[in-house]
Parts: structure tokens; C-alpha cells; sequence
């Protein structure tokens, strides 16, 4: 099966790598990520036709910055670099990187040339996206300047002969508004691409590839109910039909009525799969109890999957496979691509047990974005209604309560996240919020209900909007909505007498609590 042509994005530490990535695969064009440890073997070896240099917060010529081998640029394979990446290229080339003399951040005009195929049907004064302590004073030997500030002399460098080009801002983030494209010019009008990674074929691929490797093999699959694993059993479903049976384990932690509305849809006529109900409820509170730390917590929640489907498989006879619906960005954010830091242990990346009583996991859209992932969806034909619903964590609300798990705090959480569903549905606002939910803190304060003083719970409530879960913002909830929704919540749900509203943006926080 032919490969897609692919873009390699070298990843120095910046914090929108994944935009980067994002980016480039919505002009059609595969993209893959690799930390700049990993070094020019691995480079060669991943044969991309172009390579993006990304942001980082260190100063290139500090003796401990991040570097790279300056053959890279001998390669012949086209190299952008953004931010970090541009100073690094730079430096390396010879040019000279030093302190600024006034900081840029935020949206700043920046004024390019109509003669780099970079800017090609981008405006001559357009706004972007500046985040840099350090800028490229003078450009290396060979480079013409070709977009300026009125602070930064180099906004924009190119060596055109060796195909080497160089933007000291951020075109992957939506603040830049011709950024996409400026990276479309990059992969099409620089590195040749066709545009060959899209949706329809991917999903014909995959199937053809998961049919030939599993042949007659028995597979298992951790069905969730949510998207990702939805569409990972559609798609093995295509593949292999009768030789997949999913398992759906109730593990205490789903939202209200959430497992009925699961094995209603599973369980009935509308997929052609073997499905089977775990009640593991009292078993995952038995083994979380006591437990408080946000790691511990997701990494018992793992185990205990691998475990349960362990057992289910052993009462099925025999199972070659364990299908989970891993997709790109925990893959990423578990610390096995790229160059970020550990923000989050997943339970289908990390906490796995040393001993899986499976031939191998198969993981048919790891290599998706969320979007991608409801777009493989619709093209499996699965209804919206399922495709559409909103991220819920594999952990499920063990991550949206703070501290120990307990069944009384759950029932908290549960309640008080289907008033805020309920209220976000009648005010009409459901299409406009990427993800919404309510959150337990650990924090208890003093409250009066009645004449009566009370000391319990606080709930927080969250609500956010974005395209790719990469970045999002805080939504605009009207105030009367948040006043319906407090005071339902102090009313009807047992030991609360405080709501918060989460106003913070990812980053610098992540969209789940914990």
C-alpha cells in the first residue's frame, strides 16, 4: 500500500507543534512530528519531502539551546523555520541571532515581498503572529530578506537555490490571518506536493490494511461509546464484520445515563457487531479508593481496562487483537512524539501493564486529529448525532473530580454536568461550544442555605470553543444562563453550595482538570 507523501515537523520545544502539524494536513498534505533529539538518521528515514523547523523558548546561541546538525540543510529537502526555527537555521548558516532591542508579541503588521513563492497571493501588509525575545539581526549568507517589522529587520529570510526558508512568526495560529496560506505555498509552490491525504481514501486504506493484517484473527475492542472509539469499531467492523466483538465496561465514572444510552445504540440493530456490557462499577471504586493524585488515578483506570478485556477475552475463547481508538494528539501529549513535555498520561498510550494478554493493539486512528477523526466517521457512515457529541476522556469523570473518587462525589459530577448540559441545550448554545462539562473540586466552603450554615463542594463549570482541541478559548456563556445553571445546581445537587465558571484558555491550562 503506497504511502502518503509526508511533512516532517522538527519539534524544538514550541508550544504549538500540533497546530503546525494541524495545519499542514488541512492543505491535504500528511504530517507527522519528531522531536529534534531524534537526529538526521531518523529524518532521512522518515523520507519526508519537506521539514518545518518549529518555535521553542530557548535563545540559539545559549551553549545548551537545542540544535541540530547543519546538514540538514545540505539534505536538498526543503526546510522552513518558524520562530525558534528561523534563528536556529540562521545561526547554524551564519548569519547573527541576538537579544532584541524591543520584545514582539501578539498581532503585529508585518510587510513581505511579492516575490517569494512564501508569499504568493498573501497581501504585502499583512498581520501576524509575533512571539520572540530574540531575532535574526542579520540574515545568513545567501538569505534575502523578504518580510519585515518596524521592529524586527528579518521577519521572513530565504535562500531560494537550496530551497531553505525562514518566518520569525507564527503562521500555524489563527491570529495569522493568511497563515494557512503561507504554509500551503510552503508545501505546494516549495515542496511539490499533490495533496493526497484526504479523508475518503484514508478510511479505504486503513480498511484494506486492517483486513490484510488481522486475516482471520479474533479482535477485541474497548468500545467507550464516545467518537474515537466509535469510529475505530465502524472501521473494524468494514474490515473484518463477525470476527470483531466489542466490549463496553461500565466503569462507574460516565456521565448520567450515559451507559443506557450506550448499550442502546450498540446493543441494537444498527451495528453489526458481538456486543458485551461489563458492570465494573464497585470493582473501579474498590481500587481508586483513597486514591488522590491525577496520575495514579488514570493509570489504575488503564490497568483495570487491560485487565477486564483480558478476562472478557479469556471467556471468548481466542483473541489476537485489541483494538483502541488512540488518536494523534495522545500520542503526542503522552510524550511519544515530539519534543513536549508529558502533559498528560492516556489510557490508551500510557499506564499500559507490562503484560497484555493480546498478540497486538491495533490502533486504526492514531495517526488522526479529533476533526479528521469525526470526518473518517461520516465517511463509514456513522449518524451525526454520534459523530458530533463532544470529547468525553477515557478516564472518564475520575479526571473531573479533584481528589479521591468516591460513588457520592460521582453522582455530584453527574448531576450537576446534565443540569449544564441540559440548560447549554434549551438556551441553543450546543453548536457553538466544542466541549462543555462540570468539574468537582476538592475545595469546601462556607455557604447559607436557609438558616442554615453549610460547608460543602464547590462545582466548576467549563465550556470551551476551538477546531482542533490543540488551542481553545473560553466561551462566552450569557450570564443568564450561568445564573439558571448555579442556581439549579446549589438546589438540586446534594452537598454543592458554590459554582465556578473556568475561564482559563488551553494553553496556558488543558481543557480537562486533571
Amino acid at each position: 500500500m503506497a504511502e502518503n507523501e509526508k511533512v516532517l515537523v522538527v519539534d524544538f520545544g514550541g508550544q504549538y507543534n500540533q497546530l503546525i502539524a494541524r495545519r499542514v494536513r488541512e492543505c491535504n498534505v500528511y504530517c507527522e512530528i519528531i522531536s529534534y533529539r531524534a537526529g538526521l538518521d531518523a529524518i532521512r528515514a522518515a523520507n519526508p519531502v519537506g521539514i518545518i523547523l518549529t518555535g521553542g523558548p530557548n535563545s540559539v546561541y545559549l551553549e545548551d539551546a537545542p540544535t541540530m546538525d547543519p546538514a540538514l540543510f545540505e539534505m536538498g529537502i526543503p526546510v522552513l523555520g518558524i520562530c525558534y526555527g528561523s534563528q536556529l537555521m540562521s545561526h547554524l548558516l551564519g548569519g547573527h541571532v541576538c537579544r532584541a532591542p524591543e520584545r514582539e508579541y501578539g498581532k503585529t503588521l508585518v510587510h513581505t515581498s511579492s516575490q517569494s513563492p512564501i508569499f504568493q497571493n498573501v497581501s504585502r501588509d499583512t498581520i501576524c503572529w509575533m512571539s520572540h525575545n530574540d531575532y535574526i539581526e542579520t540574515p545568513a549568507p545567501g538569505f534575502m530578506i523578504t518580510a519585515y517589522t518596524d521592529n524586527c529587520p528579518v521577519a521572513a529570510a530565504e535562500n531560494r537555490e537550496k530551497n531553505l526558508y525562514a518566518v520569525q512568526f507564527h503562521p500555524e495560529v489563527l491570529h495569522t490571518q493568511e497563515g494557512k496560506q503561507m504554509l500551503h505555498n510552503f508545501v505546494y509552490n516549495v515542496c511539490g506536493c499533490k495533496g493526497d491525504w484526504k479523508m475518503d481514501s484514508f478510511v479505504e486504506r486503513s480498511i484494506a490494511a486492517l483486513r490484510e493484517k488481522i486475516g482471520d484473527g479474533k479482535v477485541l475492542c474497548a468500545l467507550s461509546g464516545g467518537v474515537d472509539s466509535s469510529v475505530a469499531a465502524a472501521m473494524l467492523s468494514k474490515a473484518v464484520g463477525s470476527q470483531l466483538t466489542c466490549v463496553f465496561v461500565d466503569h462507574g465514572l460516565l456521565r448520567k445515563n450515559e451507559m443506557e444510552q450506550v448499550c442502546e445504540i450498540f446493543g441494537g440493530d444498527e451495528f453489526e457487531m458481538n456486543f458485551i456490557c461489563v458492570d465494573a462499577r464497585q470493582r473501579y471504586y474498590d481500587k481508586l479508593a483513597g486514591v488522590e493524585e491525577p496520575e495514579k488515578k488514570r493509570k489504575i483506570i488503564g490497568e483495570e481496562f487491560i485487565r477486564i478485556f483480558e478476562e472478557e477475552a479469556k471467556k471468548i475463547g481466542r483473541v489476537d487483537f485489541l483494538v483502541q481508538g488512540t488518536i494523534y494528539p495522545d500520542v503526542v501529549e503522552s510524550g511519544l512524539g515530539g519534543e513536549s513535555t508529558v502533559i498528560k498520561s492516556h489510557h490508551n498510550v500510557g499506564g499500559l501493564p507490562d503484560y497484555v494478554d493480546f498478540k497486538e493493539i491495533v490502533e486504526p486512528l492514531r495517526d488522526l486529529f479529533k476533526d479528521e477523526v469525526r470526518q473518517a466517521g461520516r465517511e463509514l457512515g456513522l449518524p451525526e448525532y454520534l459523530v458530533s457529541r463532544q470529547p468525553f476522556p477515557g478516564p472518564g469523570l475520575a479526571v473531573r473530580i479533584i481528589g479521591e473518587v468516591t460513588p457520592e462525589k460521582v453522582a455530584m459530577v453527574q448531576d450537576a454536568d446534565a443540569i449544564w448540559r441540559e440548560e447549554i441545550a434549551k438556551a441553543g448554545l450546543e453548536s457553538q461550544l466544542s466541549q462543555y462539562f462540570a468539574a468537582l473540586t476538592n475545595m469546601r466552603s462556607v455557604g447559607v442555605m436557609g438558616d442554615e450554615r453549610t460547608y460543602d463542594y464547590a462545582i466548576a463549570l467549563r465550556a470551551v470553543t476551538t477546531v482542533d482541541f490543540m488551542t481553545a478559548e473560553s466561551a462566552e456563556i450569557p450570564w443568564s444562563v450561568l445564573q439558571t445553571v448555579t442556581s439549579r445546581i446549589v438546589n438540586e445537587v446534594k452537598h454543592v453550595n458554590r459554582v465556578l465558571y473556568d475561564c482559563t484558555g488551553k494553553p496556558p491550562a488543558t481543557i480537562e482538570w486533571e
